[in-house]
C-alpha cells in the first residue's frame, strides 16, 4: 500500500466523517478532490484490505450473547466442517490454529439455548467433536482498529439499551456494509446524528472500515493463552499492548489450564514471536500457549436483528 492509503485507513477506520457528503470532508484532510477520496476507500475495498464499511456494535447491549467455542475436528474431514459453517450466518470467525483444539469459532445468537443448539447440530452433521463453549468472564480490551500506532482500549458499561424499530432499521442496515456512492448514508436514509447517538449511547463501538488483517499488513497472529494468578493485573497489563486487540478473561476447561486469553498481531512471524515473549516476560513468565492461526476459515460480520 502506499503511505497516503495507509494515512486514509487509519481515519476511516474509526473517524469516517459521519457527514452527508463523508469523502469530501475526507479528501480535505489530505488534499484530494471528494471524487479522489473515493476512489482510494474503493480501491481499498475492491483489493480486499476494506472488508467492509459500516458500524461495529455492541452484541451484548443489543440483546445478542457472543461465545467463542473450542473443538476438534480431524484434519481429513475438515472440509465438511467448514462447509456447514459457511452455512451459518450465527458464526462469524472460524480459524485452524496450533493446538489439539484445532477449530476456534465465534457464535453470536440470542440465548444460551441458541448457540447450544447451532453446536449440536455442528456436531451431528459434521466430525466436530470434544467442544467447549466458553463465556468470557471479563473484557479487559476489544479493539478492532488495526494500525501501527493503534492502542485503543475499549471501556465497557453495563447499561442496557432496548431498540425500537427504527433502531432495528437503522442497526441492520449499518452491520452490512454500506453503498459504494458518494453519499452512502444519503442513500441509506440515515442521518449522521443517529450514528453518533448510537455511539454516545456505547451500542456502537465505532463507524467505519473493518479491515482484513493480513492484506493490511498485519500478517501474523496468535491466540495466546495464559494461566495466571492475578488475572486483574495481568490483563490490564496485555490491554496496553498496541499488538494485542482482545483479551478476556474465560474459565479454564479440561486439557486447557488457561484463564486468560489475548488476540496478538504483528507485520511478520518474528515481530510477533518478540511481542509474545516480551508479554510473556512481563507477566513473570507464567504458564502459556501460544496457538498460531493456521487458516482462516470464516470471518464475516453479523447482521443484528435479520429476520
Amino acid at each position: 500500500m502506499e503511505n497516503l492509503d495507509e494515512k486514509i485507513l487509519d481515519v476511516v477506520q474509526d473517524g469516517f466523517p459521519l457527514e452527508d457528503h463523508p469523502y469530501a470532508a475526507l479528501g480535505k484532510m489530505f488534499g484530494l478532490s471528494e471524487e479522489q477520496a473515493f476512489a482510494r476507500v474503493e480501491s481499498l475495498r475492491e483489493c480486499g484490505v476494506i472488508r467492509r464499511l459500516g458500524g461495529v456494535y455492541n452484541s451484548r447491549k443489543l440483546g445478542y450473547i457472543s461465545r467463542l467455542c473450542a473443538g476438534v475436528v480431524p484434519e481429513g474431514q475438515l472440509d465438511g466442517f467448514v462447509s456447514e459453517v459457511n452455512k451459518i450466518p450465527a458464526i462469524t470467525h472460524n480459524y485452524i490454529r496450533s493446538h489439539a483444539y484445532n477449530v476456534w469459532f465465534t457464535i453470536i445468537a440470542r440465548s444460551e439455548t441458541e448457540i447450544e443448539e447451532t453446536v449440536l447440530g455442528l456436531e451431528a452433521e459434521t466430525a466436530l467433536h470434544d467442544v467447549h463453549i466458553l463465556s468470557s468472564k471479563k473484557m479487559f480490551k476489544i479493539n478492532t482498529v488495526m494500525g501501527r500506532c493503534a492502542a485503543r482500549k475499549v471501556v465497557e458499561s453495563a447499561a442496557c439499551f432496548v431498540p425500537n424499530e427504527d433502531d432495528r432499521r437503522r442497526i441492520k442496515l449499518l452491520s452490512k456494509d454500506i453503498p459504494h456512492t458518494l453519499t452512502p448514508l444519503q442513500d441509506l436514509g440515515v442521518q449522521a446524528s443517529e450514528i453518533q447517538g448510537d455511539l454516545n449511547r456505547g451500542i456502537m463501538r465505532r463507524f467505519g472500515a473493518i479491515l482484513r488483517h493480513q492484506q493490511a499488513g498485519f500478517d501474523a497472529n496468535a491466540m495466546v493463552c495464559f494461566s495466571v494468578t492475578d488475572v486483574e493485573r495481568a490483563g490490564n497489563m496485555l490491554a496496553e499492548d498496541s499488538h494485542v486487540s482482545h483479551c478476556y478473561e474465560r474459565a479454564p476447561f479440561e486439557r486447557f489450564p488457561y484463564n486468560l486469553y489475548a488476540m496478538f498481531h504483528a507485520t511478520s512471524a518474528g515481530e510477533l514471536q518478540s511481542v509474545i515473549e516480551g508479554s510473556v516476560d512481563l507477566l513473570g513468565n507464567p504458564d502459556h500457549v501460544v496457538l498460531t492461526s493456521l487458516k482462516e476459515l470464516k470471518k464475516t460480520s453479523f447482521c443484528f436483528f435479520e429476520g
